[in-house]
């Protein structure tokens, strides 16, 4: 299986188009070592030839012509593209707004969960996507899925869906709540497994998670690779940074550091590759001088970059 990371940020990529935080003001200068990120996914092919996408971010154009894989390919028609599928990991704008720049009536399927096809299936302006030509399918959680193309053909990726601690979208949350935390383990929220010819060859994919329970230790033992949320390195940073209210735990994402947080929860799980995705303008870790990249590094964790790649 060969696994390509194609946007390694968080919501609003790296640098975010208004952020004037340090780092974001270091990217733009080109400074060494601190590398534009763009938002959210990832790109799967058992193959080399069809590739499926994990979620759909805003960047994907910029994503496709920086990805020769996933550009039309020589002697192909003169409308074409080796994108098969797309399975949406929850409901985020970051994650699905990326499907209205696939609107030029090219088959590929969307495989979500009911809660996920419900948002689109309520926002008409996805309705670009004609259904005869883009279909939506159901991934059930917990299952496992065989990804088909529009057509029903065979990608050779298969997932395992289960919810994870989360929550839902921003924009589904109620404006009149806003002391509520919108926390949700239903499946808003999913993780996905890709699974291998092994168990020791699978790699799971959590983009976003709020907190790491038992029971998530236990699915990710003896895992190949992991790819997990990486917004935050603490908890209060978007507070300490000046740049919001809100804190990792209320916007769905558990931190980093600390002793809740994702690098001491996974402490000692056998899991052969951890690298972090999805991670915030906001921090630190995106400096590769910085000390929280080194203590990151230290506990055995990679930074995951746009463009690398994991071959399972």
């Amino acid at each position: 299986m060969h696994i390509k990371i194609i946007g390694s940020a968080a919501g609003g990529g790296f640098p975010q188009w208004n952020c004037n935080y340090r780092l974001s003001r270091a990217a733009r200068d080109g400074v060494a070592g601190v590398q534009p990120r763009t938002q959210s996914s990832l790109a799967a092919s058992a193959d080399g030839h069809g590739w499926v996408l994990f979620n759909a971010s805003p960047d994907i154009r910029q994503q496709i012509a920086a990805t020769a894989q996933l550009q039309p390919q020589t002697g192909s028609p003169l409308r074409s593209t080796p994108i098969r599928a797309i399975v949406l990991t929850n409901g985020d704008v970051d994650h699905i707004a990326g499907l209205l720049s696939l609107r030029e009536r090219q088959p590929f399927a969307i495989y979500a969960t009911s809660q996920v096809l419900a948002a689109l299936d309520a926002n008409s302006i996805f309705n670009v996507l004609d259904p005869e030509i883009v279909p939506r399918r159901t991934l059930d959680i917990p299952g496992e899925t065989d990804i088909e193309d529009a057509e029903g053909n065979a990608t050779g990726i298969r997932v395992e869906a289960f919810a994870v601690p989360g929550k839902i979208a921003l924009y589904l949350e109620d404006a009149r709540r806003p002391d509520a935390n919108f926390g949700s383990d239903e499946g808003d929220t999913i993780a996905v497994r890709l699974v291998g010819d092994t168990p020791e060859n699978s790699a799971f994919y959590i983009p976003g998670c709020a907190r790491i329970d038992n029971a998530l230790r236990n699915r990710l033992a003896g895992a190949a690779c992991l790819l997990f949320d990486g917004t935050l390195y603490t908890d209060d940073e978007m507070i300490t940074s000046g740049v919001g209210t809100k804190t990792g735990a209320r916007m769905g994402h558990i931190a980093m550091s600390g002793k809740t947080g994702s690098i001491a929860g996974l402490e000692g799980v056998p899991i052969s590759r951890r690298i972090f995705v999805h991670i915030n303008n906001t921090n630190p870790v995106l400096d590769e001088s910085s000390a929280e990249h080194a203590a990151v590094q230290a506990a055995g964790w990679e930074i995951g970059f746009d463009g690398m790649e994991v071959e399972l």
